[in-house]
């Protein structure tokens, strides 16, 4: 058993990390991380940690590569400041999405970072929703994989959509849609769609499922330029469908996903904070759900040795 239980935070997402402690009835652990005019990254712990269970709140949001070398210097002051366990909480795992060798000479950058984690000195990982689920492998350390899954689809059922059905935005994310597809006690819709090559573009062409007349809620892990999400929205116009509804856990919205959101036919985009939403992406018709007391509870699970899978029976 480890001794007194921390939370600390980067610069990625205080909030979070905040209303984690919030759940968890403790103050924020205080903690310098700084950026200094030639770039370099500074940690600075101002407590002692010497033999604490350390948890170390990062999703990996943009600027990308500067919080993911926040994370690997905390985790390296962190273990030289004789932490007696330090395990990164990283809601949102970036370059998740590079996770094989789908043409030549391209790397396997989730792999990569995997390693930087591992190598830094981190002894657990805590995230929501990796893209793919092969992505633990990756690790030699253990990795608790949280899911929003549950929280988003309470969500849809208390709001009580009649004549529902789930919709996937490609046949390999069909799982995850199905999920919530049971949750909900719905029909599953899946999308047939092509990627065009490595722009970040997809063309929907066909739809396996009934539709036509139904309310529709697209289920996905994440909203990136958005391009996947209209195309869906698109496609499920084309075949009639009624009012139509989109989740995810993980709101990146970069480029011009918001401008996108803002005139498609969707209702409702709800998402989570894994990653920080700012004022000017925040649409009346983005809900977002706090993931804070599910992570609290991760935690303290862990840090006491209980069960976390325990969590989703």
């Amino acid at each position: 058993m480890y001794q007194e239980l921390r939370v600390f935070s980067g610069n990625a997402h205080p909030e979070l990390a905040q209303a984690i402690c919030d759940c968890l009835e403790m103050p924020l652990g205080q903690c310098e991380v700084i950026k200094f005019s030639n770039e370099n990254i500074f940690v600075r712990f101002c407590e002692n940690i010497r033999a604490r269970d350390v948890f170390l709140v990062q999703p990996i949001v943009s600027p990308v590569n500067d919080r993911l070398m926040e994370l690997f210097v905390m985790i390296d002051a962190a273990k030289r400041a004789s932490a007696g366990r330090i395990t990164a909480v990283v809601p949102y795992y970036a370059y998740g999405r590079s996770d094989k060798k789908d043409q030549p000479r391209v790397p396997i950058t989730a792999r990569l970072v995997a390693n930087f984690l591992e190598t830094a000195g981190a002894d657990r990982l805590l995230t929501v929703d990796l893209h793919a689920g092969q992505i633990q492998g990756f690790f030699n350390i253990p990795v608790d994989e949280l899911t929003a899954l549950y929280i988003l689809s309470r969500y849809f059922k208390d709001k009580g959509i009649p004549n529902l059905t789930a919709v996937a935005t490609d046949v390999g994310d069909a799982r995850r849609a199905r999920n919530v597809a049971d949750r909900l006690d719905v029909p599953l819709a899946i999308v047939e769609k092509r990627r065009i090559g490595n722009e970040q573009r997809s063309e929907a062409v066909n739809i396996i499922g009934e539709v036509k007349g139904m309310n529709a809620l697209i289920v996905d892990d994440e909203v990136d330029t958005g391009s996947t999400l209209i195309a869906t929205v698109d496609l499920l116009q084309q075949h009639g469908t009624a009012a139509i509804y989109a989740c995810c856990t993980h709101p990146v919205l970069s480029g011009p996903a918001v401008e996108r959101i803002e005139q498609s036919a969707i209702r409702e985009l709800v998402v989570t904070d894994t990653i920080p939403l700012p004022v000017e992406k925040r649409l009346p018709k983005i809900t977002v759900l706090s993931l804070a007391p599910l992570l609290g509870e991760a935690i303290q699970r862990i840090h006491t040795g209980q069960s976390v899978g325990e969590l989703f029976q």
